[in-house]
C-alpha cells in the first residue's frame, strides 16, 4: 500500500457513532456545516473503469456523514470528459438517500480530459453565487477535484480565478505525475488540501479529506444578537443532536465611561465582576443572557458537553449598549381636522406624517350617541381619509390612532357632522285670481321639513316675505304688481332648500 500526502502530523478524532440506520455516521459531523461543495470528477478515457468505480464509491463514503439540505450542506457533481457534464447540481438532493442513489447511477463519460471547460462551467454557473441553480450567497464554497493526474491541461489560470472569488480548492490525485501543477492550484495550506493516494487505498484518506472540508464549511459559529443595555441573545448551531448539554460562561472584561468599577467578589484580572454560568439542554440552539451592565464588553464561552465526544468550545465578544439619555417625546399626532362634509361623507385629516416612527394608522368612527363602531387600518404614509356611507344630518365621533414601531400608541378624537338632506321644491304653480292677486300651489311634505318661505316683489326695491307651516301647500297673495317675481323655498332645520320662482 502506497499513500503519499503532504502532512506534518497525524490527526486522530474521536467520534460518537450513531446507532440503527446510520451506524457509520459520526454524530459530530451531523448538523455541523453549511456550505456548497462541488466535486470535479475525472471521467475521461484516461481513467480505467475500475478506477472510476472506486472514486465514486469513495465519494459515497466521504459524503455519508453530512446533513444535507437548503440550510446545511449542498453537494454537486461535475464530470470531466470531452464536454463537461453536470451530473447533479446543488439544489437537486436534500437527503442522503437521494444523493447515495444518484452516485450509484453515475456512469463514466470516457473521451478526452477537458478539465479547462469543466472549470469554466463550474465558475460561470455552478459555483457562481446568486444565480438560479448556483451557490448560495455569503456561504463557503468548496471545489474538490478528483483526478488521475494524467494531462490535466492548463488549469492554473481558471483555478486561480476560482480562488480569487473565494472558492476553496482541494485536490485528490490517484496518480503520481504533475505534482507541481496540482500543488499550484490548491488553496493553502497545501499539506491539508492536496492528497496523493493509490486508488486501491483511497478510502484511507476519507477522514482527513472530510475534516479538511468541515474546517472550511463549519457552521457552528457563535452569534450574539439583540444586544441591549442589560441583555443579549446567544445563538448557535446545534451539534449535540439532542444529547448532552451546553455549558455557557460569560462575564465582563472591559467597561466604557458609563460602566462602574468592580467591588468585592470580582473575578481576578478583570476588576469588573464574577463570571456567570448557565446551562442549556442538548437540543437547544439559543440562550438569553440577562442582568448585564450597560456599555460593558463581555466575553462568552459555549462548550458542548457529551459523554463520549470531544467538541471545541466556541467564544464570542460583544459590548452592551450604553444607557441612552431620555429623549423628548415626539408628538406623532398633534392635529386632526374635518373638511369636505356632505350629507353622506366627510374627510378627516391628521398631522404630522412621520413614517419613520409610525408603523400604521387606525381610524375608528361611530354615530353619536350609540351607533355601531367601524374600524379602518391605513398605511403609515396616509394622512387623510374620506369616510363614506354616513347618515345625513348626523354627528360622528372619529378617533385616529398612530401606532409606533416602539409599541407606543397615540390617539386623538374629533367630532364630525354630516350635512342635512335639503330636497328642492317641485311643481310651483301661479294663477291670477283677481286684480293684483295671485294664488300659489306647490308640492312638498319632505322629511325634516320645517315650513315654507314665500317672497315676492311689491315695487322697486321693495320685497315682502311670508313664512308658512309645513302642512300648507298653497297661499293667496294680494297687491302683487304685474310682472312681479314670486318665489317659494322649503325650510329645513339647518338651511333653506332650493326653491322655485314664477313671474306674475
Amino acid at each position: 500500500m502506497e499513500v503519499r500526502k503532504v502532512l506534518t502530523c497525524v490527526l486522530f478524532s474521536v467520534f460518537l457513532w450513531a446507532g440503527d440506520a446510520q451506524d457509520s455516521v459520526p454524530v459530530s459531523v451531523l448538523n455541523c456545516c453549511e456550505g456548497d461543495v462541488l466535486f470535479l470528477l475525472d471521467s475521461s478515457g484516461s481513467v480505467a473503469s475500475y478506477e472510476f468505480s472506486r472514486m465514486v464509491d469513495f465519494l459515497s463514503e466521504l459524503l455519508l456523514p453530512f446533513s444535507l439540505g437548503p440550510n446545511e450542506v449542498r453537494v454537486g457533481l461535475l464530470q470531466v470528459g470531452t464536454e463537461p457534464h453536470l451530473e447533479f447540481g446543488f439544489d437537486t438532493y436534500s437527503s442522503q438517500q437521494g444523493l447515495q442513489a444518484a452516485l450509484e447511477r453515475t456512469r463514466q463519460l470516457k473521451g478526452d480530459t477537458n478539465t479547462v471547460d469543466a472549470l469554466l462551467l463550474a465558475r460561470n454557473q455552478v459555483l457562481k453565487q446568486g444565480v438560479p441553480g448556483g451557490a448560495r450567497p455569503d456561504l463557503p464554497r468548496v471545489l474538490v477535484w478528483l483526478t488521475d493526474g494524467v494531462d490535466p491541461g492548463e488549469v492554473q489560470e481558471p483555478m486561480a480565478r476560482l480562488r480569487e472569488e473565494g472558492v476553496a480548492v482541494l485536490v485528490v490525485s490517484t496518480g503520481h505525475g504533475n505534482y507541481q501543477v496540482l500543488r499550484d492550484v490548491v488553496s493553502p495550506p497545501t499539506e491539508e488540501h492536496l492528497f496523493f493516494v493509490d486508488v486501491d487505498d483511497i478510502n484511507i484518506i476519507s477522514e482527513d479529506l472530510r475534516n479538511a472540508i468541515i474546517e472550511i464549511i463549519r457552521a457552528e459559529r457563535l452569534q450574539v444578537k439583540s444586544v441591549t443595555a442589560t441583555s443579549a441573545q446567544l445563538e448557535w448551531r446545534p451539534v449535540l443532536a439532542g444529547t448532552g448539554y451546553y455549558d455557557i460562561q460569560f462575564g465582563p472584561i472591559r467597561t466604557g465611561q458609563t460602566g462602574g468599577s468592580g467591588g468585592p467578589g470580582t473575578s481576578p484580572g478583570t476588576g469588573l465582576g464574577p463570571f456567570q454560568r448557565i446551562t442549556r439542554p442538548g437540543d437547544a440552539s439559543s440562550a438569553q443572557l440577562t442582568g448585564l451592565r450597560p456599555d460593558t464588553t463581555y466575553t462568552v464561552t459555549l462548550t458542548p458537553k457529551a459523554n463520549l465526544e470531544f467538541l471545541n468550545s466556541l467564544q464570542a465578544t460583544f459590548t452592551t449598549r450604553p444607557v441612552a439619555p431620555p429623549q423628548p417625546e415626539v408628538q406623532t399626532l398633534s392635529t386632526v381636522t374635518v373638511s369636505e362634509s356632505s350629507s353622506s361623507s366627510v374627510r378627516v385629516s391628521w398631522a404630522p406624517l412621520l413614517p419613520r416612527l409610525i408603523q400604521a394608522y387606525q381610524v375608528e368612527y361611530s354615530a353619536l350617541p350609540s351607533g355601531p363602531l367601524r374600524v379602518i387600518s391605513l398605511s403609515n404614509r396616509q394622512d387623510s381619509i374620506v369616510l363614506t356611507d354616513l347618515q345625513p344630518d348626523t354627528q360622528y365621533l372619529v378617533t385616529i390612532s398612530a401606532k409606533q414601531y416602539s409599541g407606543k400608541e397615540r390617539a386623538m378624537s374629533v367630532k364630525a357632522c354630516t350635512q342635512e338632506v335639503l330636497p328642492a321644491l317641485s311643481d310651483l304653480q301661479l294663477t291670477t285670481v283677481g286684480n293684483e292677486s295671485v294664488q300659489l300651489r306647490w308640492k312638498g311634505s319632505y322629511d325634516g321639513l320645517r315650513g315654507y318661505w314665500v317672497t315676492w316683489e311689491r315695487g322697486q326695491s321693495q320685497r315682502s316675505t311670508l313664512y308658512l307651516p309645513p302642512n300648507r301647500l298653497s297661499t293667496t297673495l294680494n297687491h302683487v304688481p304685474s310682472r312681479a317675481r314670486v318665489c317659494v323655498s322649503p325650510v329645513y332645520r339647518t338651511a333653506r332648500g332650493e326653491g322655485l320662482c314664477c313671474t306674475a
